[in-house]
């Protein structure tokens, strides 16, 4: 609440200090703001928050007090006990209801100039009808993958002119804040015009993947153990009924996996599988300061305040953040790239391949390509039209089991040859994407 307070003080002073006598004329006239401006950033502009965690918590709260009054907001998770620490819009007696929706609630009754609307889904359930509406887009999620959809998704919402220049009307500015214990980021895109997320993706740090062979035959981590329980008994047992998939935050299931995870160390004589490393394993967990996250989101909110208003020069286009042994800032402008497969247009990328790979090599590479950085893609091996053979496809138990044989094949024993057009999914791209095989 004294967040709340100090926020509303600041926002009456800047009142004040607008409607005082201006020193630059001579004739005493009083400043009168653009009353259209004004319009458009209580009313017409339309705002997406993506996630209510840490970051988005403040976010939510710092746009709220800026004016803007049209805000949705999109999380999948459900509150936890852990989360009461850092995102201080949740009380204890909301664990186990949505985020989204509580921290909607609670930023439309302490702020009555707002409303927020709450959207209880995954932000793939939506598709480019609902994401068109809106005109800023800003990012407080912990997922890199998800990043990469939103990404994505607002770049498929642009329009060229006929000499094949993105028209502006189209562009929805993207706001992209990140944290981590006591380091942040934040960073402003304009899609189809600056440096995107996939055109940098190289700049973050490598996602943990385990190898599916090491994980399947020879594990030698207690992680390896519950990414087995996870990726290959859960969905071949479906401890909790058909099509239910693992939730890090539901004791039952992570008590199921690590209890799995153990039999299978107790079989290879690994140690240390504890109910703290497999709900760590399962949610990829990072440390999170709620300081680091109050002064990002104030960055951001920032950023959204000059884009809608025009009002001053906007970042260009990539901050940094440290706090560790003091404070210290800067920015630089990330150029875009000629090769990304997202922002450059390009339809078919070539991927160099050899003679030994075998499917198992091609799923790595895609895996740990720094361009790429798939997390479980499905590959099919197209020969024209609207014929395709299903190669690869994790997820699906029935179908994944059926497809096993073809993991240490060579791609040459798949009938992938020369030129063979590969048509891969992955849950990080909206939209499939297509490789020219290209054997060394």
């Amino acid at each position: 609440m004294a967040a709340f307070e100090m926020i509303e003080c600041q926002f009456i002073e800047v009142q004040r200090l607008l409607e005082r006598p201006s020193a630059a004329f001579s004739n005493e006239k009083m400043f009168e703001a653009d009353p259209q401006l004004f319009a458009a950033l209580r009313g017409a502009i339309q705002i997406l928050v993506l996630g209510a965690g840490g970051l988005g918590c403040e976010l939510l709260k710092d746009l709220a007090m800026l004016g803007f009054e049209n805000l949705h907001v999109i999380d999948m998770d459900t509150i936890d006990l852990s989360n009461l620490n850092r995102q201080f819009l949740f009380r204890y007696s909301d664990i186990g209801r949505p985020k989204a929706e509580i921290a909607a609630d609670f930023v439309n009754k302490r702020v009555p100039t707002s409303h927020v609307t709450a959207h209880f889904n995954k932000i793939e359930d939506l598709g480019p009808d609902f994401y068109e509406r809106f005109h800023i887009v800003v990012c407080g999620l912990d997922s890199i993958s998800a990043r990469r959809w939103i990404n994505q998704m607002l770049i498929s919402l642009l329009k060229y002119s006929a000499d094949g220049k993105v028209i502006p009307e189209s562009v929805k500015p993207l706001v992209d804040g990140g944290t981590e214990g006591f380091k942040g980021s934040a960073r402003l895109i304009y899609p189809g015009m600056s440096a995107c997320i996939d055109c940098t993706l190289d700049l973050y740090p490598p996602q943990i993947h385990y190898p599916l062979c090491t994980i399947a035959h020879t594990p030698r981590l207690p992680e390896h153990c519950v990414e087995f329980a996870k990726i290959m008994a859960w969905p071949e047992e479906e401890p909790f009924g058909k099509g239910v998939e693992v939730d890090g935050d539901h004791p039952d299931h992570v008590t199921w996996i690590m209890m799995k995870a153990q039999e299978r160390a107790d079989h290879f004589g690994i140690k240390a599988v504890t109910y703290r490393l497999t709900q760590g394993v399962i949610k990829h967990i990072i440390p999170a300061v709620a300081s680091t996250n109050a002064s990002i989101a104030a960055l951001c909110s920032a950023e959204v305040l000059k884009v809608a208003s025009n009002c001053s020069f906007t970042l260009n286009n990539w901050l940094n953040f440290n706090n560790t042994l003091g404070v210290y800032t800067f920015c630089y402008e990330q150029l875009a790239s000629h090769q990304c497969f997202s922002c450059s247009r390009k339809t078919v990328k070539k991927v160099d391949v050899g003679h030994d790979w075998t499917l198992a090599t091609l799923i790595t590479y895609l895996k740990e390509e720094p361009s790429l950085q798939m997390s479980e893609p499905s590959v099919l091996l197209s020969f024209g039209g609207n014929s395709t053979k299903t190669l690869w496809m994790p997820g699906v138990s029935s179908i994944q089991k059926m497809l096993e044989g073809n993991f240490n094949k060579l791609l040459i024993e798949l009938k992938v040859e020369q030129n063979s057009i590969l048509e891969v999914q992955d849950k990080s791209y909206p939209f499939g994407l297509t490789f020219h095989v290209n054997f060394l």
